[in-house]
């Protein structure tokens, strides 16, 4: 992408009630503009972010199993009155009514749907398991939405349901869906930790929070040490007993706040190991048996021949939530500091002097290099003071920039800056492509 034929609306300074460094960050980036409150259009550079972390989200629920859908953003209110949670919701549902007075919701969850949807299709066990998840904007009507995309009314989010014949499949279940989301968030740059949670408005026994630690974060967590560095698991047989590995996490104290307990905490963790922390939730797994599958009647002949209702669980991802989430994870004082896996550009390749034969074509030369390595380079071929290129490629923070001036050209050099690290190098142009595509 050439940069003079692009659209980023980069800000100097960000606007008063941006509260957060991601809130700031976005605005000033151009990634996001707010339309109203806790809404927002997502910029160019925003969404090639926000497309970029839904892929590798679908990505790992396609590798363990899941299957895709679509389902509708608003709902029919019978359903939630099925399950009985239309009354039990609260002011965050926005009802609507269409010309004809039915009642409808802009969803802030779809437990109902896909429970509508399996009930009418699948009858028998010999069909289980299933998973089913989407990718879909939410709206929850926060009653004072702040913080961005953090805590915007109007989101991205993934939601994946499992349907199983009993209680120990649907545990296998929700162990595979744990160990897919320690696997996406760490290809997301992302160290979560799983921590025991409160169900809340879902409902069921058994939750766990994915919580990656941020000075801003909005809660309190405490967990031990070594689950912040714990690798995650990577290749596994996903039919195969996960159990081990769940265990592995699970066996070490972690909790959010609502859920902590000191004296649990000092006992089990020796104090060197003990972290607390900020944390932000970027994850969110339950385990509810039938308590959807009950009141709608989500049935399926079991092997004795009798009808059973199904146990579920369900599993989120806030998508548009974690762009926020990694910024707050992953910034300084200059910008954004991308893990090169969502980059919204893998390298900002700087002509210090466009107009200048020799210049350009050493620009030209990168940019289709880079491109054909499929590296997302982003061309600065604009005529701005190279001091307000390199703000602004800090700003939006591609991992890697690629300098390029008369100077340089001249001696047969370049020089390359990691972004992360901010370590500079000036090689030939064929060796700097060459440290980029390593």
């Amino acid at each position: 992408m050439r940069l003079s034929r692009y659209f980023i609306p980069t800000l100097r300074e960000a606007p008063s009630d941006a509260q957060i460094a991601s809130h700031q960050l976005m605005l000033r980036a151009g990634m996001i503009r707010q339309e109203a409150a806790g809404i927002y259009a997502w910029l160019p550079l925003g969404l090639r972010v926000l497309k970029k972390i839904e892929q590798i989200v679908r990505e790992e629920m396609d590798r363990a199993g899941a299957i895709e859908v679509l389902m509708p953003t608003l709902q029919l209110a019978d359903l939630w009155r099925e399950s009985g949670r239309y009354d039990d919701y609260g002011d965050e549902m926005l009802r609507i009514k269409d010309r004809h007075e039915r009642d409808l919701l802009y969803g802030p969850t779809a437990e109902e749907v896909i429970t509508e949807i399996f009930r009418a299709h699948v009858k028998s066990y010999k069909e289980l398991p299933k998973n089913f998840y989407n990718i879909q904007w939410k709206f929850r009507d926060e009653r004072r939405p702040r913080f961005g995309v953090m805590r915007g009314r109007e989101f991205l989010m993934k939601d994946a349901y499992s349907f199983d014949v009993d209680e120990a499949a649907a545990r296998r279940s929700y162990n595979r869906m744990f160990v897919a989301y320690l696997n996406t968030f760490s290809r997301l740059g992302l160290k979560a930790v799983p921590m025991r949670a409160d169900p809340g408005p879902i409902g069921g026994d058994l939750s766990h929070e994915f919580i990656i630690l941020a000075d801003t974060g909005e809660s309190q967590v405490f967990c031990h040490r070594d689950l912040v560095e714990m690798p995650a698991p990577g290749d596994v047989d996903w039919d195969g007993d996960l159990q081990a590995i769940v265990d592995q996490r699970t066996a070490l104290y972690a909790a959010t706040e609502d859920m902590h307990e000191q004296a649990r905490f000092e006992a089990e963790v020796p104090e060197a190991d003990r972290l607390s922390a900020r944390g932000i939730e970027v994850g969110h797994i339950f385990y509810f048996g039938e308590k959807y599958s009950k009141p709608m009647r989500a049935v399926v002949t079991g092997p004795d021949g009798q009808e059973r209702p199904i146990h579920g669980g369900s599993y989120g991802v806030g998508v548009s939530r974690l762009v926020g989430g990694i910024i707050e994870a992953s910034h300084d004082g200059a910008g954004i500091i991308w893990p090169d896996a969502v980059a919204p550009f893998g390298v900002a390749v700087i002509n210090l002097r466009p107009g200048d034969s020799a210049v350009d074509l050493a620009c030209e030369q990168a940019y289709g290099a880079l491109r054909d390595a499929g590296k997302d380079p982003l061309l600065d071929d604009t005529d701005e003071r190279p001091g307000a290129k390199f703000a602004a490629m800090d700003l939006i923070g591609a991992p890697w920039q690629l300098i390029i001036g008369p100077k340089g050209v001249a001696e047969g050099k370049v020089e390359i800056k990691r972004r992360a690290t901010g370590e500079r190098q000036s090689l030939s142009l064929e060796d700097a492509l060459q440290a980029i595509l390593t």
